[in-house]
């Protein structure tokens, strides 16, 4: 008996250890899209496979037992698992894509395509899975976490470039898919406008980008590029519901109720043959944590492309933006922190928004690329106040541009734009003003190696009624790579701006704060200086550091008349900011753990007076953490900026804002939760956010206290 039992044990495990499985499955990035040519293997076995073009590998005949599952990819995190096989298994990975941050594609600070290594200034990149990730709903939120960049509400500071001017011009130029995005009659940006799930990456070029992209490109350059289109349907749909916490104090408590906020997302892709589009539809609802601050906004966008051959194509493209909202504009006092203040005439607004492009893409030759790019932004407004603020604008825009490869060594980038707009309004009257610029930029790469960046831009504006003027915008930048991971960038190079038609023509008086025009401003100019190097070991460590100096002629802020009381735009600063960036990203485990961390420090000051500038604060430092692995992933993020020195003391002293004084460093603390349900067969992310977790009180702008502690689930599915 015991001679048989024997046999039949060795039989069975004769046989259990010669029976073979298989291992299949998909690798994905985080948006689902198949990865082909992903090496996936059992290390130290010869088993393995590479991924299809739908991202799909399979490895047959392997024996049962414990093995160390690697995937990887050139462009993204490695990834490994042990697993034990003892049957046919099907496992499903998403790898993230982690690319050297300096061999990184940039497009904006060339108008084509560059190694961010190879660039003369410095930039940054958000990806647009973050957005989605952090629940961001507009690219402004996105913006704070930007070392170098300073966010005063919804107007945008790169190195200190702007102050607050409700809105009334930008210093920093932003694009979507390279067409301007900004209002014919205020200049601002409408940044809630951008469709965040829309959106590949946004690239941001710090310092002055005048010589090539013009008036508004002062301070930098903000481009978001949207998704390509699919080649095949696919179809997103992303939703989140959240709420704010209750205030930190109890008499801030105005509502006693529930303040929630939510949002929809649908957005389909496809191609047929020739022809592709992707298209969304957004729907964002807010209560808000403070009285008369409500929102529903709707977001529709639309680009289509079609290709006509291998060498041109044309895309249409299409961004409505509708907003119905009350009008918070600052505190009734400290101890009603969250109720709006009484002098505040109005309390509705409901605004509506069209952005048109085009843009034709042609490949001349294998060395010549010519874009002719055209667009339409329609900005309308008004309010309940009596009588009501209504504005509209058209802005139009025509732009042709010739990239050219000279020789091996020589890049040329050439072009002409012209813009015209036109207002009709109860704030600004009804102006027109038209400008128009001529640029070139040539790119040399010698041998040793060095590149040296030559451009030259002359601009003619004209405003109405007032004194036309012309701008001419040199620079020069410098890259050299003195090893393959050590590189010098230097850059010197002039800005200026216009001033918009609100500047000029602001004739208003409402919510206590009465505006006047100023016929006789003129546009502002300033000058660039940027040493930096890069330093990195591998893909483990990489560190950037900069040092810049902006001398500003003419800077536009508002100000008290002291003749007659009243606010007006005037050219009244020469300005001078300084400082220094210093950023790195530590792979602290490779495709797992991950830290980055940024100190920016800014001097800023009224180089008359000796006082510093509005809204500037002297340090500022963004750091986070980022584990990321078994289909799970943790974030920390934490932003610091210390109190500013110089705010709107006008408003204080005319008794508009009262409590106004009160201010503090900023210390904002956000927690991102996230878990990949690919293992469970479904193409779908689930998401956690804690926002401002301590509950910490601060303003960005004299009596508006920022949002307090919130929490948002949500999730994102792709067919």
């Amino acid at each position: 008996m015991s001679t048989i039992f024997l046999t039949f044990l060795i039989i069975f495990s004769f046989i259990s250890y010669s029976q073979s499985f298989e291992l299949t499955g998909r690798i994905t990035d985080p948006e689902f899209t198949p990865i082909p040519g992903v090496n996936v293997y059992l290390l130290n076995t010869s088993f393995g496979d590479a991924t299809n073009e739908k991202g799909y590998f399979q490895i047959k005949n392997v024996p049962a037992g414990n093995y160390e599952l690697e995937i990887s990819a050139i462009g993204y995190a490695k990834k490994r698992q042990k697993i034990f096989i003892n049957k046919n298994m099907n496992i499903d990975f998403i790898l993230i894509p982690e690319a050297i941050k300096t061999d990184e594609i940039i497009v904006t600070a060339g108008k084509y395509e560059q190694k961010k290594s190879e660039l003369p200034v410095s930039t940054e990149i958000i990806y647009g899975t973050k957005l989605i990730e952090r629940n961001f709903r507009n690219l402004e939120s996105a913006m704070r976490f930007v070392p170098g960049v300073n966010m005063t509400e919804d107007q945008i500071s790169i190195r200190g470039s702007s102050g607050y001017s409700r809105g009334a011009g930008a210093r920093a130029l932003v694009t979507i898919d390279g067409l301007p995005f900004y209002t014919g009659d205020t200049g601002e940006i409408v940044w809630e406008m951008i469709p965040t799930t829309e959106i590949q990456r946004v690239e941001i070029v710090k310092g002055a980008a005048s010589s090539l992209y013009g008036s508004s490109a002062i301070g930098g350059v903000v481009s978001a590029i949207t998704r390509e289109i699919s080649a095949f349907p696919r179809t997103m749909v992303n939703a989140y519901y959240g709420f704010y916490d209750k205030p930190f104090y109890q008499e801030w408590n105005w509502s006693d109720e529930f303040r929630p906020f939510n949002g929809v997302t649908v957005s389909h892709s496809n191609s047929f043959n020739n022809f592709g589009l992707n298209l969304s539809l957004t729907r964002l609802e807010d209560l808000s944590y403070r009285r008369d601050d409500f929102s529903k906004k709707y977001i529709g966008f639309l680009k289509m492309q079609y290709v006509f051959s291998p060498k041109s194509s044309l895309m249409f493209l299409a961004n409505s933006f509708n907003k119905r909202a009350g009008n918070f504009l600052y505190w009734k006092d400290s101890r009603n922190a969250l109720i709006n203040s009484d002098f505040v005439s109005a309390n509705r607004i409901e605004t509506n928004r069209y952005l048109l492009g085009l843009v034709y893409k042609n490949l001349l030759s294998d060395e010549t690329i010519l874009f002719i790019k055209g667009s339409y932004y329609r900005n309308n407004f008004s309010d309940n106040s009596v009588p009501s603020n209504i504005s509209n604008s058209h802005l139009y825009r025509f732009e042709t541009q010739v990239t050219s490869g000279l020789n091996k060594n020589i890049i040329l980038t050439s072009g002409a734009e012209v813009i015209p707009s036109k207002v009709n309004s109860s704030l600004f009257g009804n102006p027109d003003a038209i400008s128009a610029g001529l640029y070139s930029v040539a790119d040399i790469n010698f041998d040793f190696p060095l590149i040296v960046s030559l451009g030259l831009r002359y601009d003619y504006g004209k405003l109405d009624s007032l004194e036309s003027s012309g701008s001419l915008s040199p620079k020069i930048g410098f890259n050299y790579k003195l090893y393959e991971n050590l590189i010098f960038r230097s850059s010197l190079g002039t800005g200026f701006r216009n001033p918009t038609l609100a500047e000029a023509f602001t004739s208003t008086s409402t919510s206590g704060i009465t505006v006047k025009p100023n016929p006789d401003i003129k546009p502002e100019r300033n000058l660039t200086i940027e040493f930096g190097v890069n330093y990195s070991y591998q893909t483990i460590f990489e560190i950037d550091f900069a040092v810049f100096q902006n001398e500003y002629y003419k800077m536009i802020e508002a100000s008290v008349d002291p003749s007659d009381g009243l606010i007006f735009f005037n050219n009244l600063l020469r300005a001078r900011i300084q400082g220094f960036e210093i950023g790195s990203t530590i792979n602290i485990i490779p495709g797992i753990l991950k830290s980055n961390l940024a100190y920016t420090f800014l001097n800023s000051k009224d180089v008359e007076e000796g006082k510093p500038l509005k809204y500037r604060p002297k340090h500022s430092f963004t750091g986070s953490v980022e584990f990321t692995n078994w289909h799970f992933g943790l974030g920390i993020f934490f932003r610091y900026q210390s109190r500013v020195e110089e705010i709107d003391n006008e408003l204080i002293d005319l008794g508009i804002v009262r409590d106004g004084q009160l201010r503090v460093s900023i210390y904002q603390t956000d927690v991102s939760l996230s878990y990949d349900l690919i293992s469970f067969g479904l193409p779908a992310t689930v998401y956690f956010n804690a926002k401002n977790i301590f509950n910490y009180n601060y303003v960005e702008l004299v009596g508006n206290l920022k949002p307090i502690r919130n929490f948002s689930f949500g999730f994102n599915l792709i067919l």
